[in-house]
């Protein structure tokens, strides 16, 4: 018994008497019997060894956390773009075009052409019935003929008068001549008139027949044999083969980028793996659909494959020449930010080894690239992908760029 009791007192004595500790009760099991506060007896042995072994544990603090460096990809920012590349979706459009119809109203008596024919300037299109034109034609002769006769017969008869009052002055009443004058002047004015009448009808007659006004294509057929057509009424649309367009719609928000002679490159889906180059020919100062303005995009070639109708993919390079800086960047480099235009990137500082996030502002994308208006300067170099990873301060190393 002795011996036992000197252990205890041993074993107390180990406990420093010049600092007192409070037991975190949180660090023992809920079945512990009698523990007291330091400096005080414990009801057996065991339970000793245990506070003890608590004691001691609860007193080392943890570790600190061990930070990861992570291991980056990297882009070097370059020298500012020279402008942005927008891609716009068109339909090839004639660039010349024309609808074409009869002078004269009148029942198509033949149709010489068909849809997708080729035609040359002067070539007959369509001949109307010229029955009664010819007749007109007829009846218009036939009325200058006796207006010649009448303008004959007054002319005869002023001049009468005339040298009958040369040789006898009073044998012939000035009111006389003066009636006679007016009579010649009146039977001439008819003539005029009818020779005019004359020309109209022939005019019209020239008229049922219906010719080409120029070199192109008959791209739409809207009239057949014996129909009765007005005048006016659309018969062919004809178009020049060789000059096309790309018309498209550019969006409000880009469209005073957007000027007269701008290039620009058209792709089509019908003939992959060509690029066929164009200017801007045609922009439209009126909104049409979606606020989107109406732009025309002449193609410098004559293929035969571009045809009417065909979608293109039309790219601009807008706002060449201005003087706004932008700079491109890949796509991973981008994290998405509040709105549509802004965003952030991960710039890596050298002094400290860490990456900085940044907020930037870009206005669009040209092919596989972002175009960032600010925050970027050349020079910088960024975190190329895995930004989503990041955090503002990381201590990183620099991998592959």
């Amino acid at each position: 018994m002795r011996r036992r009791m000197r252990k205890a007192l041993n074993m107390k004595n180990l406990i420093p008497k010049t600092e007192t500790r409070l037991v975190d009760f949180r660090c023992f099991a809920a079945g512990s019997r009698s523990i007291l506060t330091g400096g005080r007896r414990f009801s057996s042995l065991p339970v000793l060894v245990v506070l003890l072994t608590v004691i001691l544990a609860c007193s080392e603090q943890a570790p600190p956390p061990v930070e990861t460096v992570r291991a980056i990809r990297t882009f070097e920012v370059g020298d500012p773009a020279a402008g942005m590349k927008r891609r716009f979706s068109g339909v090839i459009e004639a660039a010349d075009t024309s609808s074409i119809s009869f002078e004269v109203p009148g029942n198509v008596q033949a149709v010489k052409v068909e849809v997708g024919e080729n035609i040359t300037k002067g070539q007959v299109l369509a001949v109307l019935d010229d029955r009664t034109f010819r007749m007109s034609v007829e009846a218009a002769r036939a009325a200058v003929g006796r207006a010649e006769v009448e303008r004959n017969d007054a002319r005869s008869e002023l001049d009468r008068l005339r040298k009958a009052a040369e040789i006898n002055p009073g044998a012939v009443s000035q009111r006389s001549i003066d009636q006679a004058e007016t009579q010649f002047n009146s039977a001439r004015k008819n003539l005029r008139y009818h020779n005019s009448q004359l020309d109209l009808a022939r005019r019209d007659l020239e008229r049922t027949v219906l010719k080409a006004p120029f070199d192109g294509v008959v791209a739409t057929r809207l009239v057949d044999p014996f129909q009765q057509v007005a005048l006016g009424e659309v018969l062919f649309d004809l178009y020049v083969e060789s000059a096309m367009e790309a018309a498209i719609s550019v969006p409000e928000s880009e469209i005073d980028w957007v000027r007269l002679g701008l290039p620009g490159e058209i792709r089509f889906p019908a003939i992959p793996g060509q690029v066929f180059q164009g200017t801007v020919s045609e922009i439209s100062r009126v909104a049409g659909g979606a606020n989107a303005f109406p732009v025309r995009v002449l193609i410098d070639t004559d293929n035969p494959r571009i045809r009417p109708g065909i979608t293109a993919g039309v790219t601009l390079l807008l706002d060449e020449g201005r003087d706004e800086t932008a700079y491109l960047i890949p796509t991973g480099a981008l994290l998405a930010g509040a709105d549509e235009s802004s965003g952030f990137v991960f710039v890596f500082d050298e002094t400290s080894s860490s990456v900085k996030q940044t907020a930037v502002t870009f206005a669009g994308v040209r092919e596989s690239s972002v175009i960032v208006r600010s925050g970027l300067q050349t020079g910088d170099v960024i975190a190329a992908a895995g930004v989503s990873f990041l955090r503002d301060g990381q201590k990183v190393i620099l991998g592959s760029r």
